[in-house]
């Protein structure tokens, strides 16, 4: 029997801003000298490639090459690299101007140019089953059988639904074609009863990168930000690790998250080197497989995908400059219910635009981690939601009332997929998922005819149908019928929602104009767009009334303005914080959005010793996510330790 004392050490992480003289001096004696003359390496010496870090040694039949900055490579290592226009020395980052004809793809072809023979492409390895996956605890069995005998005691409703018109009357001899009408969805709570738990068990598997630019402190981080996310699961989830670099691995199969399957993971986490390239198509399929070859299966399958790079892998090596990439739609999993992949992008080398694509293909979100010190916060705050899971594959049905004239003409759901049916009589939006607490909000747009006899008219119905995440028995929920009064004439100035006013807002396509525009160049024009914008947000009557939403958007529109003063500063940060603001409203669903501080805000919290903030207005963002973000913080840069569950045993 195990002691209940015991803790499992996390790693521990030195604050990056805080090194001792001895390293600082170590750091420093690399940095070269302009004055000093360049002298011959010394024969003693170990020179490693920094790609692959083996040894360069002459004469072992390994081709070397030589940049201009001096740096020595093997042949084989850096070519990958500058095939796919990576012309920065992984060392000093230095931009490369003179490297080998025929692999740099951003040349314009020669009419001396020979093409070379395309290399066949290597026989794929055999297939490797992931059936291995250990059996879902009992205590997951009896909490559904507990819920299934208690399901006849009244308790707070898990889902609410309400409808809400633009305006409450329209005069009778009006007809309108754009009548909007607010579908405002709000889940739950979980329950407080640890005899009979609410929230969904998780099938967790991380994708990680672990190439050579992760080596370092950042390596560290992430350990540290996933021992977190380990300590925090709970007895009845599962947890499965694969690390990516050239290739990828699964670290160990989903595993409980018992206190002995949780030491093994954090060992299992901490074994981690940085090394390779970055190949993240192929962590993506060795995820998906993961998740798809499960013997048992939660109801809550995710995967978390973090990178710092792009892809050296998954691009047409061949061509004049022309770079195509794989359709990541198929190395997603091919399960009927899509599963969620939460990307974070970290740093400013990795590649926005993909890791935005796989999140938005997958019904994910996309994070983007712009300091590194905030990972373990992002984490949390994705770790706190997906532990908090109230609802399951939630499908909303719109329905007209009135017999004759009222028609759907469209459904605002952002992300969500949605369809009206031929006549516009019905129509449905696929929501998915929703964490406790979690809102949805749609705009219904209607045509509305006049109307000659009746004081008033019924326009729709909303049937909510999902699955509860503990019975796993499919529940119905149902709205009263909205009714707006038709009187001969309006009398006194009409009033418009602030509801369905703030929602309009919501569904502006500001960030993503701006975000093309800069795209395109002209970072001007799209800091003039998202200047527009925010004078027009403030205008709005939701903004007016001190509306949170609002708040947040107009600090996004200003950090955007921030990020665009030139072209580089968005290509560094602009164009992957616009994605990750995106992503978020889109979805409805809180993403990290870490940044310093915008001009006429103030964090929520003060930077703390790793020296990082958190925008005032958090959009989305649940209370089972705030609890877990403000453990993170609480931690600062100290690593979290886990104790053994009560009565745990090996």
């Amino acid at each position: 029997m195990e002691n209940p004392n015991e803790t499992l050490n996390l790693p521990k992480i030195q604050d990056p801003s805080s090194t001792d003289d001895a390293s600082r001096s170590s750091v420093d004696s690399t940095q070269p000298d302009p004055s000093a003359p360049l002298l011959p390496p010394s024969s003693s010496s170990k020179n490693e490639c920094a790609i692959c870090l083996d040894e360069i040694v002459k004469g072992d039949g390994k081709a070397i090459f030589t940049a201009e900055c001096s740096h020595t490579f093997h042949f084989d290592c850096i070519t990958t690299n500058v095939k796919h226009g990576n012309k920065i020395c992984p060392l000093c980052r230095t931009q490369w101007k003179q490297v080998p004809s025929f692999l740099d793809n951003t040349r314009p072809p020669s009419r001396f140019h020979i093409p070379l023979p395309v290399p066949p492409l290597p026989s794929p390895a055999p297939q490797i089953s992931f059936e291995d996956d250990e059996p879902l605890p009992q205590a997951q069995a009896q909490a559904q059988a507990q819920a299934q005998a208690h399901g006849d005691q009244p308790g707070p409703p898990p889902l609410e639904v309400k409808l809400l018109p633009q305006v409450s009357a329209v005069a009778k001899e009006v007809t309108l074609g754009d009548f909007a009408v607010l579908v405002h969805l709000k889940a739950g709570d979980v329950s407080g009863d640890e005899e009979m738990p609410s929230r969904a068990p998780l099938d967790l598997v991380a994708v990680l990168d672990v190439s050579s630019s992760m080596d370092g402190p950042k390596m560290e981080l992430l350990k540290n930000a996933v021992g977190f996310v380990i300590q925090n699961l709970g007895e009845t989830d599962r947890l499965s690790v694969v690390a990516f670099s050239s290739d990828a691995r699964r670290l160990f199969p989903l595993k409980v998250m018992s206190a002995a399957g949780k030491r093994e993971a954090v060992q299992a986490v901490n074994s981690l080197v940085a090394d390779g390239c970055t190949n993240i198509a192929e962590g993506l399929k060795i995820g998906a497989r993961v998740i798809e070859d499960r013997r048992w299966r939660s109801p809550v399958p995710v995967m978390m995908l973090l990178s710092d790079g792009q892809d050296n892998f998954t691009f047409s090596q061949f061509g004049f400059g022309v770079r195509q990439r794989t359709s990541y739609e198929a190395l997603l999993p091919s399960s009927t219910s899509r599963i969620p992949i939460h990307a974070f992008g970290f740093g400013s080398d990795h590649d926005a635009e993909l890791m935005h694509a796989i999140s938005r293909v997958s019904s994910g979100t996309f994070s983007f981690i712009e300091t590194e010190t905030v990972i373990r916060d992002a984490f949390a705050q994705c770790i706190g939601g997906l532990l908090s899971v109230v609802v399951l594959e939630q499908v909303v049905e719109i329905e007209c009332v009135h017999e004759v004239g009222v028609k759907i003409c469209s459904v605002k759901a952002g992300s969500y997929r949605n369809s009206v049916s031929s006549d516009g009589r019905s129509a449905t939006i696929s929501v998915g998922d929703m964490y406790a607490e979690e809102e949805r909000d749609f705009l219904v747009v209607l045509e509305i005819p006049s109307c000659e006899e009746s004081e008033s008219m019924s326009l729709l119905k909303v049937r909510c149908v999902y699955k509860d995440p503990v019975t796993r028995e499919t529940v119905r929920v149902e709205s009263g019928e909205l009714i707006i009064q038709r009187p001969n004439e309006l009398t006194g100035e009409e009033v418009v929602s602030i509801e369905v006013d703030r929602q309009r807002n919501r569904f502006s396509q500001a960030i993503s104009e701006a975000k093309a525009l800069a795209d395109g160049g002209d970072v001007r024009a799209a800091g003039e767009l998202l200047r527009k914008s925010e004078r027009d947000l403030a205008e709005t009557l939701s903004a007016r009334s001190g509306d949170g939403l609002c708040e947040s958007l107009t600090f996004e529109l200003r950090a955007l303005q921030e990020k665009m003063t030139s072209m580089s500063m968005y290509q560094t940060s602009g164009r992957a914080y616009a994605l990750s603001s995106m992503s978020s409203h889109s979805a409805q669903r809180a993403t990290a959005l870490y940044s310093p501080t915008v001009s006429g805000f103030s964090p929520t919290y003060s930077p703390g010793t790793a020296g990082y903030s958190m925008p005032l207005p958090q959009a989305y963002q649940t209370s089972a996510m705030a609890r877990m973000v403000t453990r993170s913080q609480q931690l600062g840069i100290q690593s979290p330790t886990t104790s053994p569950a009560p009565g745990d045993q090996t």
